[in-house]
Order: structure tokens, then C-alpha cells, then sequence
């Protein structure tokens, strides 16, 4: 292929030499990455990743734009140069994986992963995390290649940046700079509009992250100016390393991210590039310190590994047998994802780059068209064999069937419940609070755990008008006097305590959330209210809750007849909370407790479900046959709603 010839009108290029204070700050950037999966005190380590864009940007623009002054810049070499940093590693990395889901996982995990498989083949994984994002979508900790998005965000920059770069050289000569600047800063207001109206697009949508990876291009190309100057310098790189930390320590999965939050992190990456071009600093001096340079170099590795590591582990216990989130776990994931980095940096990053092994450029081809191809195979086995559904008993694929159940049309979604895609104008007010004269109208309050109670109350109290106004995320409290929440959920929770409860009679007001001790006291706040209101409450604690789905749960244990499996992912708080709440509701609050705990465990009045085994507490694992009590880690199925509903009739609590 052609080469392009060199433009008198671009600037000179800087000559891109090695800094070890940019491999330092790779490490800064993985580790915060790791540091906030492992959930530790850095709560914001996802802004990592931007700064992974940021360096990103700087020197991969820095190799084609100094390629394009000089004459010789090729799209085929461009490529070969990002397949033998890329893709090696990956393609280990996803063999691995695949192996580890071959063994780990039910039929419905291992479909779903090999779409994931295939995504992240294609590099085209952030379009199906995108897709598939909602409020019952699979638990992250159930997608080992969920971090794969980063990377096709990346890529799918890197395949339409040099065309941007050829098109704008040679339709616009002289004007690269202001195209840079100007595609920088529409992008970065898109993502700026996007983090409110559609945060999810915002943090996958690659247009929309491409304003990050521009940045380190305006650096790497001289657009800002240098910092001279030995002060300057050392100011300079404290304030981008402040810039990362406190984000990182500061953000939690709450933020509204990335937008207007990612500009202090990449700010700051840009700060630390920058200083260093001019000379050394205290802060670059750290990062060039050989330790955290080590890191630096197998960041790559260290990134594709770490998250299937700790899902493998959270999930199947590859490690250690410790419990989830404990010190020995965090330590067994972080000691071994840097063993398995280590040694996948030395024999599959490194030889593919350089050394003697070094493959020519039809062989690296070849070896990675093989590996692809290999992969893509997989992939499409475990898809059209439904997950390699042939390996498990009939009954526990019966069951797995609710791994991806879908709850809109029981929850009412987007007409009565308000899920993360609805908002307070999709709220059905005819359908939801419908009147009806000939019986007694209750109102169902609160977020989704009150949304799963309503196919059973519905059912099963037919005599009973139950209106319904739900919204994820959103506990039925009086709004606060300072409106921090999510503008949707204020919006309805204003509707119902500042308008509808003060202009409708009703027989009672249903209450219930997923609750946690913060919340009490303001819980205390809302049944003052009512009861100020005259107004009869009916409160309802929280069901039972697991570490990773149910479903799974019960098809791993029959897979490996061993009940006990599921016994140990049962939670221990939430019967904490449940007790406490009980105490508070009967003892202080004085109104009507409904525990699913007293109901479901303790005692199954009227209740009966042969051949099936249920745990320990005699707490049910099943609603019916074949279909589990839960659909997810704590949402009840329509048959659990119902099998709920039954005990509260049995023991007349809804009268």
C-alpha cells in the first residue's frame, strides 16, 4: 500500500521517546481499575480507564502522525503494529476464559457468554454490553468479559482516527489542528448532555469517549503549551496526580459518569504527560520508580486478567473457598491476577513485539487469523448447542431457564414500575391508580422490591383494588429537603407524598424497599408522616438474598448434587435487617409488619411444595416445581410472588 506523503503545512511532529513516568502512570491507572473492582476504598477506580484513553491517545497520535509528516505512514503497517499489541494477549485471554466457563457455568451463563465471546472477538463488546444494560440484566459479576468494552472502544477509535486524519489532510490541508480541537470539543459536549439523558450510551458509545483519547492527541501534537520550568513542572504533575486520586477516592458507581466527571481525571493524566515532556518532576520520578514501572508493562495483561479472575472466583471459588469481598479473597485474586499477568506479558505480549520469536508480518497474521478463528468456533458451538445444555440433568436446565428472566410485563414495567430506561412522564396514572368503588383500595409504594410483590397481591387478593407506583432505585421516603436524588425518582416520590396521599382516600399504603440500616431513620420520618395523615401503613421487610442468582445456584448444585452450594451464598444481613425492622414496625411504630422471613421459613401455612428440597431454616428454595423462588439474587419470581401472597392470606395480613 501507498504511503502517504509528508505535509509541508503540519507541524513538526515530537519525536516519541520511552518514558518510564508514562508506564508508571499505566500502573496509577490499572490498579485503580483493580483497586475498585476488589471494592476497596477507591470507590472511583473506574476513572482508570480514562486515563488508559488519555495515554492511549498520546502515544499511538504521536507514531501516526510523526509516520504521516515523514511519508510513511501506512494503514497496513498502522494495523500490524496494533494486532501484535493487541491481540495475542487477547486471544489467550479469551481461550482461557472460555475454558474456565466450559467448567463454571450453567447453559444460560455460557450462551450469553459466548455472545460476549464473540463481541469481544470482533471488538465490538461495548455495543453489546450497551445493548443488554438494563435493571434485571444479568449481574455484572456474572460476565467475565464485561471489561472488554474499554477495548473495543479503542478500537473502534483507532479504525476511524487515521481515516479522520488522511481525509482531513487532504480536504482541509492546514487545518488538522482546528479539526482536532473541534471534534474534541463536540464530543465532549455530547457526552456531556448524554450522562443525564442517556447515561448508558454516554459510557459505552465510543463517539462519545472519544473527546478522552483526543486529549492525549492535542498533547502529543504540541496544541496546549509546554510547561517549562522546574516549579512549573512539579506543580504541574502533583495537581494531575490530585486530579486522579481524589475522583478515584471520591466517585462512587452513583457519579453521573463519564461527562463533565471524566474531565478531572483525564486532565490529570494529560498534566502528568505533559510535565514530563519538559524534564523530571518529584511525582514522575515515583512513577519511574522500577516497581510501579513493572506494573506499567504488564498493565495490559494485568487488565484482561483481573476481571475474570475475581468473577471466576466470586462465583465458583477457583482460589480459595473464603468468602466473597473478605481480605483473604482480595488478596488471592490480586496475588494471582499478577502472577498470571506476569507470565502472560513475558511469553505472549513480549514475543510477539520483539526478541528473536518475533513473527514477520504474515505469520502474525497467520498465528492470530488461527487463534481467531479458533475462537470464533467456540463462540458458536456454545451458542447453537444453547450453552452445552447436553452437560446438565433436565431439572437443572428447568431452572436455569430464569437466569435471564425477563420481569417487564410482571412488574409492569415502564407503565407502573419506572425502570433505568423509563422516566416519571412514562408513570400510566389511568392504568396504575385506577379507582374502583366495589373494593378496597391499598397502594403499592417503593422501588422494585415493591414491584415483585404485586403478581402475587394481584393474584392472590383479587377482592383488593392494588394500585401501583414503583421506580428502581427509589425507597418510598418523603422527598429530602435538599434534592440530591435521581430527578425521576423525586419526581414521583413528590407526586405521591406532596399530591396523590393528600388528595385520595385509601384503605391502606403499602411500604416496602430494599432496605438497609441508613435508611431507617428516615423510614421513621415517613410512617410519622402517615400516621399524621391518618393514614394506615402495612410494611413489608425484605425477602431472602443471595450472593449470585438463585437460578444458577440451584441448576450448579443439581449439576454437582450438592445442596450445601447454595446454603453458602445465602446472605446473613438481610435477616438482620428483617429482625430489626420488625421490631421497629411492632414495638415503636405501631403498624402492621409483614416478614417474607416469618411467612416463608419459619412457618408455610397452607403451603405445600413436594419432591423439591429446600434449605436450611426451612427457608424455600422453590415457589413451584421447576420454577426457583427468586429469578435474580433478590427479586422474587411471579410463582414466588404468589407463593408470598398465599402465606399472608393463610395468616390474614392484608386485612
Amino acid at each position: 500500500m501507498k504511503t502517504l506523503r509528508s505535509d509541508p503545512q503540519m507541524q513538526p511532529a515530537r519525536a516519541l521517546t520511552y518514558r518510564p513516568d508514562v508506564d508508571g502512570l499505566r500502573a496509577v491507572a490499572v490498579l485503580l481499575v483493580f483497586f475498585d473492582h476488589l471494592h476497596t476504598r477507591f470507590t472511583g477506580g473506574y476513572i482508570g480507564v480514562d486515563v488508559f484513553f488519555v495515554i492511549s491517545g498520546y502515544l499511538i497520535s504521536s507514531v501516526i502522525l510523526s509516520d504521516m509528516l515523514a511519508g510513511r505512514f501506512s494503514i497496513v503497517n498502522f494495523y500490524e503494529r496494533r494486532i501484535r499489541r493487541i491481540f495475542p494477549a487477547l486471544l489467550v485471554m479469551l481461550l482461557g476464559t472460555s475454558l474456565l466457563t466450559y467448567r463454571c457455568f450453567v447453559p444460560s451463563e455460557i450462551e450469553a457468554f459466548a455472545r460476549s465471546l464473540l463481541a469481544a472477538l470482533f471488538s465490538v463488546s461495548n455495543l453489546l454490553f450497551w445493548h443488554q444494560a438494563g435493571y434485571f440484566d444479568t449481574p455484572s459479576s456474572l460476565k467475565p468479559l464485561l471489561h472488554t468494552w474499554s477495548l473495543a472502544v479503542e478500537e473502534q477509535f483507532y479504525i476511524f482516527f487515521p481515516l479522520f486524519l488522511v481525509a482531513v489532510r487532504r480536504l482541509l490541508p492546514g487545518r488538522l489542528k482546528a479539526a482536532i480541537w473541534t471534534v474534541t470539543a463536540v464530543t465532549f459536549a455530547l457526552a456531556c448532555l448524554s450522562v443525564r439523558s442517556h447515561p448508558t450510551a454516554a459510557f459505552f458509545f465510543a463517539p462519545l469517549r472519544a473527546w478522552e483519547l483526543l486529549f492525549g492527541t492535542i498533547l502529543s501534537q504540541g496544541y496546549v503549551p509546554a510547561i517549562d520550568g522546574k516549579v512549573q513542572r512539579n506543580l504541574a504533575a502533583l495537581a494531575g496526580l490530585l486530579l486522579i486520586l481524589v475522583p478515584s477516592l471520591r466517585y462512587t458507581p452513583q457519579t453521573p459518569f463519564p461527562g463533565l466527571a471524566a474531565l478531572p481525571p483525564c486532565l490529570g493524566a494529560a498534566l502528568l504527560i505533559a510535565a514530563g515532556e519538559t524534564g523530571s518532576s518529584l511525582v514522575g520520578r515515583v512513577l519511574a520508580w522500577r516497581p510501579i514501572v513493572f506494573v506499567g508493562l504488564i498493565s495490559y495483561s494485568l487488565y484482561l486478567w483481573h476481571w475474570p479472575i475475581l468473577v471466576f472466583q466470586n462465583t465458583s471459588y477457583i482460589l480459595t473457598n473464603a468468602p466473597s469481598g473478605t481480605t483473604a479473597t482480595k488478596t488471592a485474586v490480586f496475588v494471582a491476577s499478577i502472577v498470571v499477568a506476569t507470565l502472560s506479558w513475558r511469553f505472549v505480549e513480549t514475543p510477539f513485539r520483539k526478541g528473536s520469536l518475533r513473527p514477520g508480518r504474515r505469520m502474525l497474521f497467520a498465528i492470530n487469523g488461527l487463534g481467531g478463528a479458533v475462537i470464533a468456533s467456540i463462540g458458536l458451538c456454545m451458542v447453537i448447542s444453547h450453552g452445552l445444555s447436553a452437560r446438565f440433568p433436565s431439572e437443572a436446565i428447568e431452572v436455569d431457564r430464569f437466569t435471564n428472566y425477563d420481569a417487564t410485563s410482571a412488574f409492569r414495567e415502564n407503565v407502573c414500575f419506572m425502570g433505568p430506561k423509563s422516566t416519571f412522564a412514562n408513570f400510566d396514572r389511568a392504568t396504575c391508580l385506577a379507582d374502583d368503588a366495589t373494593r378496597k383500595h391499598y397502594l403499592l409504594i417503593g422501588d422494585s422490591h415493591a414491584a415483585h410483590l404485586y403478581p402475587g397481591l394481584s393474584t392472590v387478593f383479587p377482592e383488593l383494588n392494588i394500585s401501583q407506583a414503583n421506580a428502581h432505585s427509589c425507597l418510598p421516603l418523603l422527598p429530602p429537603s435538599k434534592d440530591t436524588a435521581d430527578p425521576d425518582c423525586a419526581k414521583m416520590s413528590q407526586f405521591i407524598f406532596g399530591d396523590y396521599l393528600l388528595h385520595h382516600h385509601l384503605d391502606a399504603v403499602l411500604i416496602a424497599g430494599r432496605w438497609e440500616e441508613p435508611e431507617l431513620g428516615e423510614l421513621e420520618r415517613t410512617i410519622a408522616w402517615m400516621e399524621q395523615h391518618s393514614i394506615r401503613v402495612i410494611l413489608f421487610g425484605p425477602v431472602m438474598k443471595f450472593h449470585v442468582p438463585l437460578p444458577r445456584l440451584i441448576a450448579i448444585s443439581l449439576r454437582d448434587r450438592d445442596p450445601a452450594e447454595i446454603e453458602r451464598e445465602r446472605t446473613t444481613e438481610t435477616p438482620q435487617v428483617d429482625r430489626e425492622l420488625a421490631a421497629l414496625a411492632r414495638g415503636k411504630w405501631k403498624v402492621r409488619y409483614i416478614s417474607a422471613f416469618e411467612d416463608l421459613c419459619a412457618s408455610q401455612v397452607g403451603i405445600e411444595v413436594k419432591s423439591k428440597p429446600e434449605t436450611n431454616a426451612n427457608c424455600p428454595i422453590y415457589a413451584v416445581p421447576g420454577v426457583p423462588l427468586l429469578f435474580d439474587t433478590n427479586h422474587l419470581t411471579p410463582q414466588g410472588s404468589i407463593r408470598y401472597a398465599r402465606a399472608m392470606r393463610a395468616r390474614n395480613q392484608l386485612q
